[in-house]
């Protein structure tokens, strides 16, 4: 509802409100000038209980639990007494009168007595009781509401760090016998292997690995400074051929091997199976 139709709805109901205060407020001076009140204090005595009414109602939208609950039944209380009163006011036309004196509220003397005491109780209630519910008020500590629900944008605008990781996600990995060792030239185990179907899966949780912090500097990567450098020169295929050559001149056919040509001009295992299938190449030649 916009702003202009409430303020209308708050004006009318408080002109109603007012409207009924005038009305009720004739027929509780005139009750209050029967119990003997004098002019002053008749005036004020409607606003001690449709006053206490209206406090009331305050607490109420304010308060909580039991203080809310005590407010509701003073509303109800003062509410009933001030009905009862313009009844009563209603039902006696000598209390109509334009000079009202000290008069009863009833022909029968237990209702006059009750009558009577439920007038003049009401301005000693009302003390009583608006004082008790303006201290509830004013100690009255509202409960923050918890906001359980986060919005998709502040989700979002938080850091990665404010968010939380995300827990890592389950490895399942399959348990098998380890088979029995097999001896040489057979290739069957000596127990027969479970197939995959019966294989019991089992759930391993999976260990995050941290860095660690060193607290050394690390040394900027560059160029490989001359002295650390090997001192033997890079030799071509031809000057590894001649090498090996020279040095298997003696070595009988079932002594040219790629290892022993390997450890003998030192190169690699692959190079080494080259000068060998060179070398035997030469020797059949």
């Amino acid at each position: 509802m916009n702003r202009t139709p409430k303020t209308l709805l708050v004006l009318a109901l408080v002109a109603v409100v007012g409207m009924a205060f005038r009305v009720s407020w004739n027929a509780l001076r005139d009750v209050a000038r029967a119990i003997g009140a004098d002019h002053t204090a008749a005036t004020l005595y409607p606003f001690v209980v449709d006053g206490l009414m209206a406090l009331a109602l305050v607490a109420t939208l304010v308060l909580t639990a039991d203080a809310r609950r005590f407010a509701l039944r003073v509303l109800g209380t003062y509410t009933a007494a001030s009905l009862v009163l313009n009844y009563v006011h209603g039902l006696v036309p000598a209390l109509h009168g334009a000079s009202v004196d000290w008069g009863r509220l009833a022909d029968w003397n237990p209702a006059n007595w009750a009558l009577v005491l439920l007038a003049t109780s009401l301005p000693v209630g009302s003390i009583y009781f608006g004082s008790d519910l303006v201290a509830k008020v004013l100690h009255h500590q509202p409960t923050p509401t918890a906001n359980t629900e986060e919005t998709v944008e502040s989700v979002s605008n938080r850091s990665m760090a404010e968010q939380g990781e995300s827990a890592p996600p389950m490895v399942t990995v399959y348990r098998a016998p380890i088979p029995l060792p097999v001896q040489v030239g057979f290739l069957k185990p000596t127990l027969p292997l479970k197939p995959l179907s019966a294989i019991e899966p089992v759930a391993v949780e999976p260990v995050s690995t941290v860095a660690a912090d060193s607290t050394r500097p690390r040394r900027a990567t560059g160029r490989v400074p001359d002295v650390a450098r090997s001192a033997r020169p890079k030799r071509t295929p031809a000057e590894l051929l001649q090498e090996a050559r020279a040095a298997s001149a003696d070595w009988p056919d079932t002594q040219l091997t790629a290892d022993r040509i390997r450890k003998t001009v030192h190169t690699s295992a692959e190079k080494a199976r080259g000068l060998r299938d060179a070398l035997i190449a030469e020797r059949a030649a």
